[in-house]
């Protein structure tokens, strides 16, 4: 080391195996390792905790949602297969971590990341863009990737012993596997990632909201995890319970202004509307509320409507599966 002050890294850590060697590798260098983590609707510091846990080292956990939200709306490098905006949502954390860097003064930043491991990600000209446009790329160190990198501040310093850092490149996981045996690391999650935006299924539920005007409403997105989606206008949804304790959080989650809807008597789901509902749409809920119950063969069924204006009842027929290929996100 080329200086008597002691070395911090501020570790990005989403609990896969690949952050926990990298601050594994760093701590074996004497370095003092601190994680980082994030959250926001589409994914949660949960085993970046545990992960933390279980090296030893401590962990910050910051909210990101008001950083990842405008990215989604307008991502600068797109999306990745789905509605995943990899490349300008890693530059944004890496800034935030610079921030974090500067208030609490640590050293420099380190990621977990593996050259060629994600084909938009990283690959080497993604790696670059990312450090170039978190504007702290000369305090970036890739432990795992290093010695395929160009050498970093950290190493051209002496922070860092370059020649004790890795040449990791490829999907191959056999080698991270090897390292964790080498460091005793005998738990940690299947290398799958954990944010939502990258669920086929739920990526179509938030473009539905990106293309209404609707992505930074954090409620919306919170919703998005429960039940069945039915767009009736660009402001108003339908959202139909798919099993008892949906039914229950949909109850929970109404709002003044929403509308909760279940058909009377016979067993069904709770539809929860959200938005400035007109009476046609509220219909066309009532009708969907029907068809998801055990009355979605009979000629007209009653529909329990609770709203703002107090309760009633509607008759109308179940949707058909026409109107289900419809209006389902």
């Amino acid at each position: 080391m080329t200086t008597d002050k002691k070395i911090s890294a501020l570790v990005m850590m989403s609990g896969g195996l690949d952050s926990m060697l990298a601050a594994a590798l760093l701590k074996a260098q004497g370095i003092q390792v601190t994680g980082l983590s994030f959250e926001t609707p589409f994914f949660n510091a949960n085993k970046a905790r545990a992960a933390a846990k279980l090296i030893g080292v401590p962990l910050i956990v910051e909210e990101f949602a008001s950083e990842l939200l405008p990215i989604i709306e307008h991502p600068k490098h797109g999306f990745g297969s789905y509605i995943n905006p990899c490349i300008d949502c890693h530059a944004a954390m890496i800034r935030c971590a610079g921030k974090i860097l500067e208030r609490d003064g640590f050293t420099f930043i380190a990621t977990g990341e593996v050259l060629n491991q994600r084909p938009m990600s990283q690959t080497k000209r993604t790696l670059n863009i990312v450090a170039e446009e978190s504007g702290y790329g000369n305090r970036l160190l890739r432990p795992l990737s290093a010695k395929l990198l160009p050498e970093t501040e950290p190493e051209r310093l002496g922070w860092v012993d370059r020649s004790r850092l890795l040449d990791l490149n490829g999907r191959s996981r056999k080698p991270q596997q090897k390292l964790a045996e080498q460091y005793g690391i005998t738990e940690y999650p299947p290398s799958a990632g954990g944010c939502k935006l990258t669920e086929p299924h739920f990526a179509g539920r938030v473009w539905d909201l990106r293309r209404n005007g609707q992505i930074k409403n954090i409620r919306a997105i919170e919703l998005l995890k429960i039940g069945r989606h039915f767009r009736l206008s660009s402001t108003v949804k339908a959202i139909v319970g798919r099993e008892a304790a949906e039914n229950q959080q949909l109850d929970s989650e109404a709002q003044p202004g929403d509308t909760l809807l279940n058909v009377e008597v016979i067993p069904g789901p709770t539809t929860l509307v959200t938005g400035p509902a007109t009476e046609a749409n509220i219909i066309e809920a009532a009708r969907l509320c029907a068809r998801f119950s055990d009355a979605r063969t009979h000629p007209e069924v009653i529909v329990n409507v609770k709203s703002a204006t107090g309760p009633r009842q509607l008759r109308v027929a179940p949707a058909s599966e026409l109107d289900i290929e419809r209006l389902m996100i």
